[in-house]
């Protein structure tokens, strides 16, 4: 299996464990850390540079490039908020479900599991 595959599993296992030790804070790291690598896989295999940036840099590049769909942008959207002052998301979300989704339609060859 390819490196990003078990670095793709590992964030996402590390998201559903820290959800059930009710850590949503880690679990949103998790979730933006693994869209961060399927990002990095993409531009990979789009033939573009794939720079040492955050993940949450990387998640704001994609945003913007062309042809996004305007799932996959909302996505991007959702994972750049950022928490407020008692560490909460400004809206009710689940940011572990839209890095998934994100990756699964960067990777088509990752089925999310």
């Amino acid at each position: 299996m390819a490196d990003w595959k078990n670095e793709l599993m590992a964030e996402f296992e590390h998201a559903d464990e820290a959800r059930a030790r009710d850590n949503e804070g880690r679990a949103r790291v998790c979730a933006r850390r693994a869209a961060g690598i399927a990002i990095r896989e993409y531009l990979a295999r789009q033939g573009q540079p794939t720079p040492n940036s955050s993940a949450y840099n990387l998640i704001r590049q994609l945003r913007d490039e062309p042809g996004l769909s305007p799932e996959l942008i909302r996505a991007c959207d959702f994972l750049t908020l950022r928490v407020n002052e008692e560490f909460k998301l400004p809206v009710e979300m689940d940011l572990v479900s839209e890095a998934r989704k994100l990756c699964q339609g960067l990777l088509t060859d990752w089925d999310g599991n």
